[in-house]
């Protein structure tokens, strides 16, 4: 597997980073490192928020490791603030706050794992090396301690920080057996640094992939997400592939790598995706904009949006390929994966909404629709329109320019018809020009199932020729009803 890192900075620009941060350290921190120390114990900022401050980032919430017993951190930190809570004691963790500083101080672990299940049996360690060789990734493995802003590195983290590297500071197979789901952190920081995975780690992720069934659906959704949102989407997802993760993950993923014959009837599916999820992350907009980045219901949707292929996949007479309705196949497949994967209800509806519609415009650009069918696809995309546009307009990869060039003016040209109705008509939020109660006083029935009827033929006629006006609408109901009563 090759990942391209961007370019690291080298470690002297690093080190000038980080020493300005730590300097720049709010006294309050330097006050509870201060307290640790006159009560006998150690006290380092650890993992995340070191890693950050070498990459130029400061970290609102602030994790540190100590000597401490989880008793004498809560005791200290209550000097320190009354705002402390109890974010898992048997794991050696309490949290507080002062103003706006949140802190973490977690006691020395040195845990264990039952090679059963990902929970730990934990065990409280005596230094902090020993605390760093448990972590994930060396990048992670570095510490700061306090109030001595001596920079702790014993497995060369800040090297592997300047050459974009993702190592574990000890045996891979060991660490990923300990912790499977940092497997998928692997994948993760891929994605979220655009780092390299090193030759040894990736190949014990290869080796040990299977070891992810042991982890719960909601940390692996928790580490996808994560990585889903990150600067370097493909680089993750091209590690959770090469590696084989992704068959115990996102085993659809995969299954796009379709058999292209010698002839090319029909373009690398599995390519055609990354390419897309990158296409429409680029599409993704500011803050203000309609879809802020990151997004996570557009990322997901570009990613599952052609899984479907694999299962309509069909030869044609004369060599060619077909995918027929692999858009209703995929939406289900997509609402089932997600599902799974323990996702909220309402991103596995939003994301299955669009793999449905992803096709819908296709025809556009063969022939221009009617005003209908414009008011239609408003409509039936909802909420999602702006994402639909999107996610549409990134499902072009063709390297035919002027197919590309074709299907780009046609969406520009759908996009100004829908704001042109827009301006003429309520499109977003079509409905009948008369409501239930006056189809009930017009035709003279109580609430029922003919009421419905009415509203549907109602809604139908809005849909197919615009704003009727209430005279008109009231007309036509009365020939509807006519016609019904024979």
């Amino acid at each position: 597997m090759t990942i391209q890192p961007s370019a690291p900075p080298s470690l002297d620009v690093l080190r000038r980073r980080a020493a300005g941060l730590w300097a720049a350290l709010p006294p309050e921190i330097t006050e509870l490192a201060e307290a640790f120390e006159r009560a006998g114990h150690e006290l380092a900022l650890v993992g995340g928020p070191v890693r950050d401050a070498f990459l130029g980032r400061s970290s609102a919430d602030l994790d540190f490791t100590t000597s401490a017993s989880p008793d004498e951190s809560e005791r200290l930190l209550k000097r320190w603030t009354r705002a402390t809570w109890d974010m898992g004691r048997e794991f050696g963790t309490i949290g507080g706050r002062r103003g706006e500083l949140v802190v973490e101080v977690t006691t020395y672990r040195a845990d264990e794992y039952d090679g059963e299940t990902r929970k730990p049996v934990v065990a409280f360690g005596t230094s902090l090396h020993g605390d760093l060789a448990r972590r994930d990734f060396t990048v992670n493995a570095m510490a700061v301690r306090l109030p001595s802003l001596e920079f702790v590195d014993p497995f060369d983290g800040l090297s592997d920080l300047a050459g974009g590297l993702l190592r574990t500071p000890i045996d891979p197979e060991v660490s990923f057996g300990d912790d499977p789901l940092r497997m998928m952190r692997a994948a993760r920081f891929a994605s979220q640094l655009g780092f390299e995975i090193e030759p040894a780690t990736f190949s014990a992720m290869a080796a040990m992939a299977d070891r992810l069934s042991i982890v719960s659906a909601e940390r692996v959704r928790d580490e996808l997400t994560k990585l889903m949102l990150g600067t370097s989407v493909r680089e993750g997802l091209a590690a959770l592939v090469d590696s084989s993760l992704a068959d115990h993950v996102l085993p659809e993923l995969p299954a796009l790598k379709l058999e292209v014959d010698e002839h090319h009837h029909h373009k690398d599916v599995y390519e055609h995706t990354l390419t897309v999820v990158e296409q429409a992350i680029a599409l993704e907009t500011g803050p203000d904009g309609p879809v802020p980045a990151p997004d996570l219901v557009l990322r997901l949707a570009a990613l599952l949006h052609d899984i479907g292929k694999p299962a309509t996949r069909r030869l044609e007479p004369g060599g060619g390929v077909s995918f027929h309705h692999h858009e209703v196949v995929g939406a289900k497949m997509a609402a089932r994966r997600l599902k799974a994967l323990r996702f909220d209800k309402d991103t596995i509806k939003a994301v299955e909404h669009l793999v449905f519609l992803h096709l819908r415009f296709h025809g556009y650009a063969d022939a221009r629709w009617s005003d209908s069918a414009v008011r239609r696809y408003v409509v039936d995309a909802g909420a999602g329109l702006e994402r639909l546009h999107r996610l549409t307009r990134a499902d072009v990869t063709t390297r035919n320019r002027r197919k590309a060039d074709r299907l780009s003016f046609a969406y520009d040209d759908l996009e100004a018809r829908i704001a042109e109705l827009r301006e003429q008509e309520e499109v977003d939020a079509i409905r009948p020009d008369l409501d239930g109660t006056q189809i009930m006083a017009l035709l003279g029935i109580a609430p029922g199932r003919e009421v419905g009827e009415a509203y549907r033929h109602l809604l139908e006629l809005r849909m197919e020729h615009g704003p009727l006006g209430e005279e008109r609408a009231e007309a036509e109901l009365k020939t509807w009803w006519e016609a019904r009563q024979g």
